[in-house]
């Protein structure tokens, strides 16, 4: 099978570690992702509070380099599949005048939903090597993989469950909460750290309550959000995985504690605890 592969840019920068794991996941599971060859940022966060026309544009660029693969997107980044997919409605609707023949008829897959799919997951459970059934797990999926429906396609955006069948897969125990799709402040903690600071502090605190030993999410954002607030705090740091590195500890004979070193809550001591390093 083959895809195209929309990085975005966090990728590249704070969510290399997400990017390695990614590359780790979709070997083991047999699937080609093929970058799109001179992909652009899609405008995320601000094209579209600037200029409506730009927040179509941008994406529609990566749209078009995907059209002319002939290959459907899959994006790994929440903020840019709901970009792509805002901008594929509004090129389908002819709202705006494109600069390429994009005709917006092409799949583009939010990663989470892609392998939370039957035969994925089922896929994914044959490649399970060790089990994760020691791990507490709950699932963080923020605002943008999930709203706003009529662009994400989501119909169950206020209980999504796709991160929670894919962590379920590697044998995790999953424990539902309240939380899982609500907002961690974005980049509001550039222009108001006391309200962001605020915001992931009670994601943080509503996680331990409901039990949880780790939270799983998909979005750079999220989880450098949920991360960071932790760096300079040494009572009882949750750790925050993407899910494709939770994919990758299950699919490995044996686990490096290298693949987490970009992670300011350090998870190492809580997998070596769990015989998973």
């Amino acid at each position: 099978m083959k895809l195209s592969f929309y990085p975005g840019c966090s990728l590249e920068g704070m969510a290399v570690d997400y990017a390695r794991s990614i590359d780790a996941v979709f070997q083991a599971l047999d699937i080609d992702l093929v970058e799109i060859d001179d992909w652009s940022c899609c405008g995320a966060t601000a094209a579209h509070s600037l200029s409506e026309a730009m927040s179509v544009i941008l994406p529609a660029r990566n749209l078009f380099a995907a059209e002319q693969m002939g290959l459907d997107i899959v994006s790994p980044c929440a903020n840019c599949f709901n970009r792509l997919r805002f901008s594929q409605q509004m090129i389908q609707k002819r709202v705006l005048d494109i600069p390429w023949p994009v005709t917006g008829d092409l799949k583009v897959h939010d990663m989470t939903r892609f392998l939370a799919e039957p035969a994925m997951i089922k896929q994914i459970k044959k490649r399970v090597l060790r089990s994760l059934k020691r791990l507490k797990l709950v699932c963080y999926y923020g605002c943008q993989m999930v709203r706003p429906p009529r662009i994400t396609g989501y119909t169950d955006y206020e209980n999504p469950q796709t991160l929670d069948r894919i962590a379920a897969a590697t044998g995790a125990q999953v424990i539902d909460w309240s939380y899982k799709a609500t907002c961690c402040g974005a980049s509001i903690g550039i222009a108001r750290r006391e309200i962001g600071d605020s915001l992931t502090t009670k994601l943080l605190d509503k996680a331990r309550q409901a039990g949880a030993e780790a939270i799983v999410v998909s979005c750079p954002l999220c989880q450098s959000n949920l991360d960071m607030i932790q760096k300079d705090r040494l009572e009882r740091p949750i750790p925050i995985f993407y899910f494709t590195e939770l994919l990758r500890l299950s699919f490995s004979d044996r686990g490096d504690p290298k693949w987490f070193k970009t992670h300011f809550s350090n998870p190492v001591r809580l997998l070596k605890t769990k015989s998973l390093l």
